[in-house]
């Protein structure tokens, strides 16, 4: 509970089965957090187990997709605050306190994993990644005159419950895309937002995509095409 408002925390679970229950219990122990939804996407042998553990809802999504997994979660959220993150140890559950304090007064608060001072040894925001996430940022402040955005890849955010509703009846992507779909909705609507820094550290066990340069920039072209595309069709209202 923070200021008489519940929170909620979403996790997506595929493969942090030796991280996931360290995340639960932390998010738990910052006093602040008074559910963690994780969803089970397909997950690898053994996560269940770590997750049952914990003192977390543990819910089912069978459409392979890391988008699909956290609109399940949001959809069975019951806090005023909702939270995405990661369950494989990336990010600080610390850092909800601060979302929570920029939730008070934005409706959605973005993390960012560009600020040098916050990335760890290690983390997978090597210096190419870097840019890519601060110039494609840059490109939609462009495209739709938003105020400053630095990362669009970043899991980490904060949508009040009202929010998740509104935007629900618009969701399109269920793949990782949908991270920054969730921005892209934002900023488009111009849903007041505010983006703070959080810490990036390295994960725990071993990530297809983030740790192979090719994919990343495989997926770095997509994201940018999904991006045009995106402004293409909200210029003529066919989302």
């Amino acid at each position: 509970m923070w200021k008489d408002k519940s929170v909620s925390v979403v996790l997506a679970s595929y493969r942090e089965r030796n991280s996931i229950r360290e995340v639960i219990e932390e998010f738990f122990s910052t006093g602040v957090v008074d559910e963690v939804i994780v969803v089970d996407n397909n997950a690898e042998a053994g996560s269940v187990e770590e997750v049952q553990k914990t003192g977390a809802k543990l819910f089912f999504e069978r459409r392979q997709g890391q988008g699909y997994a956290l609109q399940k979660g949001m959809l069975e959220a019951k806090g005023d605050y909702i939270i995405l993150c990661e369950g494989d140890g990336t990010y600080s559950p610390h850092d909800v306190q601060k979302f929570l304090l920029y939730g008070a007064e934005f409706p959605v608060v973005l993390g960012t994993r560009t600020n040098t001072s916050l990335i760890g040894p290690d983390s997978a925001m090597f210096f190419l990644r870097r840019i890519a996430d601060i110039l494609e940022g840059k490109l939609i402040e462009i495209l739709f005159q938003s105020n400053r955005l630095t990362d669009i890849g970043c899991t980490y955010k904060l949508l009040r419950q009202e929010t998740v509703r509104q935007l629900r009846p618009h969701w399109i992507k269920g793949d990782s895309h949908f991270i920054t779909e969730v921005t892209l909705q934002v900023v488009a609507r111009r849903i007041p937002f505010v983006e703070i820094p959080v810490a990036f550290k390295k994960r725990i066990g071993v990530s297809a995509m983030t740790e192979n340069f090719p994919n990343v920039a495989k997926w770095g072209v997509k994201l940018l095409l999904f991006i045009i595309l995106f402004r293409l069709k909200w210029k003529n209202r066919r989302i």
